[in-house]
């Protein structure tokens, strides 16, 4: 049963992936749950039995206890018992890969996404082609071992088997369509988004619209944090930004929410930065990604460069 004794102390958040596009093994997955209460989601699953292994070797799960009479490792434990489900921005292999390769020794459990969303994991990669079906829709046989549950936008929707609510958003991802999750635990919520791009570039107003709707959430101090992506420095064109954010385009943003709750309303708020692309060159620009959030920063937020393996509460 969810545990609501520590309701309303935020959420802890684990860092299973912490990067955006190439460095397998470290891609995008944030295991989301309420403070206190070991039933979790995942937002995103681009990398989880290592970002679980990573997250053991750090210490982060010393106090799991695996039931007297289960074969299971703790690793195993936590992916198969505490991580009740998954919610899926969109399509790409850096946001799915971890749950794909995971799916055979995974136990069943429920996929939230997008409806398109939704329809590509079922053709892309649960197809008997890419890989076997564990879907509970799409190519038989059925092996039925997640159920795909389409998520109707600015619906909320129970995660089962934890004490949360989600609501999902549309995003533009460079002409893709993307997510963010609104996840409500009481009066609590954390917003956690998949890849975007600045509205002004995609001429879209997906970023806008979320900011309108939980604007009350920031005005009340409910929203405890924002996982958003800065994938690129400022200095990365317009044109090439392929659907993300960098810095500049991070504070620009970032003022259109603080506009909507009024107006310095965001002092403090922690804003994970997450999906900061893995660079095959001598430095990697995780550094001056955070001297150009830090430099930027008038609205006083708390950005946090997240470490594959580490916890954080948000409270």
């Amino acid at each position: 049963m969810p545990t609501t004794a520590l309701s309303d102390q935020g959420f802890d958040v684990i860092a299973l992936g912490a990067l955006g596009g190439i460095q397998d093994g470290n891609l995008s997955s944030y295991l989301i749950r309420p403070h206190g209460d070991r039933n979790a989601i995942a937002c995103d699953a681009g990398s989880l039995v290592n970002g679980l292994k990573v997250a053991q070797d750090k210490g982060v799960f010393s106090d799991v206890k695996v039931p007297d009479g289960s074969t299971d490792s703790v690793i195993g434990h936590v992916l198969k018992n505490e991580i009740k489900g998954y919610l899926i921005s969109h399509a790409h292999l850096d946001h799915v890969q971890g749950l794909v390769i995971a799916s055979p020794d995974d136990s069943n459990k429920t996929i939230y996404s997008l409806p398109s969303v939704s329809a590509e994991i079922e053709q892309t990669y649960f197809n008997w082609k890419a890989w076997p079906n564990m879907l509970d829709r799409g190519q038989q046989p059925q092996l039925k071992k997640y159920h795909l549950e389409d998520l109707k936008p600015s619906e909320a929707k129970e995660l089962t088997g934890t004490g949360m609510t989600v609501t999902a958003f549309p995003l533009n991802h460079g002409g893709a369509e993307s997510t963010a999750f609104l996840i409500e635990s009481g009066d609590d919520a954390i917003l956690c988004f998949g890849d975007t791009g600045p509205d002004e570039v995609q001429k879209v107003s997906n970023m806008q619209d979320i900011w309108k709707a939980i604007a009350d959430k920031v005005k009340q101090q409910k929203l405890k944090a924002i996982i958003l992506e800065t994938s690129y420095t400022s200095d990365r064109p317009d044109n090439l930004l392929f659907g993300h954010l960098t810095p500049k385009w991070v504070h620009k943003t970032l003022h259109g929410l603080d506009q909507e709750a009024g107006g310095n309303a965001l002092k403090g708020l922690p804003v994970v930065v997450s999906h900061i692309k893995y660079l095959l060159t001598g430095e990697q620009p995780q550094e001056a990604i955070r001297q150009e959030l830090e430099a930027g920063n008038d609205l006083g937020v708390q950005f946090v460069i997240p470490e594959q393996g580490a916890v954080y509460h948000f409270w």
